[in-house]
């Protein structure tokens, strides 16, 4: 079963554009106050930018209970910010794609957009109480990785730096 969900949004970021870019390219920084993500790691980012990102996504879902699903994802510097592009889980029975772009404009605006694949192994349907109990799983999760979806706003700019007084 495949549940997605995506997400744009804009931050103003309180320094320079070198700062913002290092900004976008630190995954471990700037997605470090995500309140859903856990376990997260992320190697090469900062400065230099690059590396991989790896975390937990867990998630209270109805009829389901407490789900984790683990996400692996290849951060790309750009010229204007970063890419994360999903890598493969192999083995896992549930994950999640995490795939998007962060960009650092020269006013100091961020843009984010990402985009979320959840893969969860739902037994097979079978009769009809089969596959209504899939159409409501299927609702559920659907309604459950929009809101985390909406909730990474927050959570990245939780992350940003304080103003500084002027």
């Amino acid at each position: 079963m495949l549940i997605e969900a995506e997400q744009h949004f804009d931050l103003n970021f309180p320094g320079t554009r070198p700062q913002a870019l290092a900004f976008v390219r630190d995954p471990a920084r700037a997605l470090s106050r995500v309140r859903f993500l856990q376990h997260l790691k992320a190697d090469g980012g900062g400065e230099g930018g690059g590396g991989e990102v790896r975390a937990v996504l867990a998630v209270q879902m109805p009829l389901l209970g407490t789900v984790t699903l683990p996400l692996h994802s290849r951060l790309i510097p750009t010229p204007d910010g970063a890419r994360l592009d999903s890598l493969p889980l192999e083995g896992e029975r549930a994950w999640i794609e995490l795939s998007g772009a962060g960009t650092a404009a020269q006013d100091g605006t961020l843009h984010y957009d990402f985009r979320f694949v959840a893969h969860l192994d739902a037994p097979s349907a079978e009769g009809w109480g089969g596959a209504a109990f899939e159409k409501m799983i299927r609702a559920a999760a659907a309604r459950t990785l929009t809101r985390l979806a909406q909730e990474l706003p927050a959570g990245i700019a939780a992350a940003l730096p304080e103003p500084r007084d002027r």
